[in-house]
């Protein structure tokens, strides 16, 4: 039963225990799903022709709502705490029981896709929806079986989705009525409450986190990676607003993926088959690419229109700032297909230092290189009031605390194994301020943050003099092409060199007070690469 645009009463749902819902609309094409949501009032139509609907109450992931079941197989291999709440076992089958008494009598959304473009970790998964536009973002983001696939699909994994069921927190042990519960032993993840498309995403995401190191030894990242012409990888780390999207997207270069990878023994390979992309002032000009994947196809989320019009007005964010669009990779001009590539030769962390401390670029070692993946820095400005803004410090966990089952040492060691063996160059990339902190330096320019990377992957980097900064100990090139040689040193770079060492001290600080709740957990040699609290002249 396992076809492209079957609509019937399907019987093999049976084995999902839905063998009572009204009809089973299985693996159905875009059109279909599209023409579903505007028949049932769903969605529209922008000018463009890509389908735009509300996620209504949430617009963006809950964290606090991310449960994990409590199991024989998780209790000693979870990081259990704040990102990984522990949900009962028997609460979770009451919670599966009513998700699928309440898909009763309905009409649902069935799709096989698979997840990993790398054949040898492919990973089946069976995505059950109660809207059609779920259904069509589970086409867009995932990897799609063939026709002949089809016919011989089996699923390993389960997701059962369900924006309209609201738990009650009193039977189903859920925070509040919205929830996204992940079991490893049964292989299935509940999603309910929300219609936020992202949960289905990185609910995936963080099964891969969990079985792809705990199992196979394949490191997951939350990066973007691109391919050079001459075939070398590149990978881009980063938090929200540092730059990630960007950067990968470079005309020169082949996209393999812009969000979620895995990197084996033999080369990195996306997980996905498509695109989640922030729409928040896009244009032509900023964002090409993301801008022309918007078409027949796309789904578009929480957006608002020009008066009068079906034309987006993607600077409205009336809504939210977490305005999005989901479309295939193919919808991508330079995307590689298959979307894999070689061991990487060069690796960027990108934070956009508010504090104007971190030099633009610099080399890390591979001990820093662990210990900046478990900080996961970056700064973001934050909200005027009164006139006043000051910046704020973020700390992520490999850039994605949030989707770790395991332990944020586990990732980093692994990453450290891998660094050791392919000598891959791991590079610091500051985004943000220098000359001062925000308010008071600048931030530096795109094009010399294009330039320090073209100098990094060209190799141009590797053969000039490089100098070493106070506190983080971080070594930086003292020269780079097309990018003025003054802004590379920080402290040279602030005419009050007392405030430099008291803001790069303050900074150094957070970072250590940060690492505290990873010390225990870390080997020496990531300890040794913490930042020096001291006076510096």
């Amino acid at each position: 039963m396992n076809e492209i645009g079957l609509r019937a009463d399907d019987a093999s749902v049976a084995q999902l225990g839905l063998a009572n819902v009204d009809m089973a609309n299985w693996n159905l094409y875009p059109s279909e799903l599209v023409e579903d949501c505007i028949v049932l009032n769903q969605g529209n139509l922008t000018d463009s022709g890509a389908l735009a609907i509300d996620t209504g109450e949430f617009t963006g992931r809950s964290p606090k709502d991310k449960f994990v079941v409590y199991d024989e197989n998780t209790k000693d291999s979870v990081w259990w705490g704040d990102v990984n709440n522990r949900f009962e076992a028997d609460k979770f089958d009451t919670l599966h029981n009513r998700m699928l008494a309440y898909l009763g009598g309905k009409e649902i959304w069935v799709r096989d896709a698979y997840v990993c473009a790398d054949p040898k970790y492919r990973l089946n998964i069976r995505v059950v929806n109660e809207f059609p536009w779920s259904n069509l973002f589970a086409y867009n983001l995932f990897l799609r079986p063939t026709t002949a696939e089809l016919e011989t699909f089996k699923h390993e994994w389960t997701i059962i989705n369900a924006p309209g069921f609201k738990a009650d927190p009193k039977i189903d042990g859920t925070r509040q009525h919205n929830f996204a519960v992940l079991n490893f032993t049964k292989k299935i993840i509940l999603i309910g409450g929300t219609g936020y498309t992202g949960e289905i995403k990185k609910g995936i995401f963080a099964v891969l986190n969990y079985i792809l190191p705990h199992e196979k030894g394949v490191l997951p990242m939350h990066c973007s990676a691109n391919i050079g012409k001459d075939g070398d990888t590149a990978i881009f780390f980063g938090l929200s607003g540092t730059g990630k999207t960007t950067l990968s997207a470079d005309p020169n270069r082949k996209l393999i993926g812009d969000d979620e990878h895995g990197w084996s023994d033999t080369g990195v390979f996306n997980f996905e088959g498509g695109c989640y992309a922030k729409c928040v002032d896009l244009s032509a000009e900023k964002e090409p690419q993301i801008f022309n994947a918007i078409k027949f196809g796309s789904l578009l989320e929480n957006i608002e229109y020009v008066d009068g019009t079906t034309t987006v007005d993607f600077t409205n964010i009336s809504k939210t700032e977490n305005t999005r669009v989901s479309y295939p990779s193919h919808y991508i001009d330079n995307a590689v297909t298959p979307a894999v590539g070689d061991v990487p030769k060069n690796i960027f962390f990108l934070t956009c230092d508010a504090y104007g401390i971190l030099p633009p670029i610099s080399k890390l070692t591979p001990a820093q290189a662990m210990y900046h993946f478990i900080s996961g820095y970056t700064a973001k400005v934050a909200g005027t009031e009164m006139g006043i803004t000051e910046p704020t410090l973020t700390f992520s966990a490999c850039f994605g605390k949030v989707f770790l089952p395991l332990h944020p040492t586990k990732y980093a060691e692994l990453l450290g194994e891998k660094l050791k063996k392919n000598n891959v160059n791991v590079w610091l990339l500051n985004t943000g301020w220098v000359g001062g902190k925000y308010g008071v330096g600048s931030r530096i320019k795109l094009s010399y943050t294009r330039s320090l990377i073209t100098a990094a992957l060209t190799g141009q980097l590797d053969k000039v003099e490089y100098g070493t900064t106070p506190y983080f100990k971080l070594n930086f090139p003292k020269t780079c092409p097309n990018v003025p040689s003054e802004i590379l040193e920080p402290k040279n770079a602030w005419k009050d060199k007392d405030a430099f060492n008291q803001t790069a001290q303050q900074l150094a600080a957070s970072f250590v007070k940060n690492f505290d709740q990873y010390a225990s957990a870390a080997n020496a040699e990531i300890l040794a690469a913490a930042p020096k609290v001291e006076v510096t002249a």
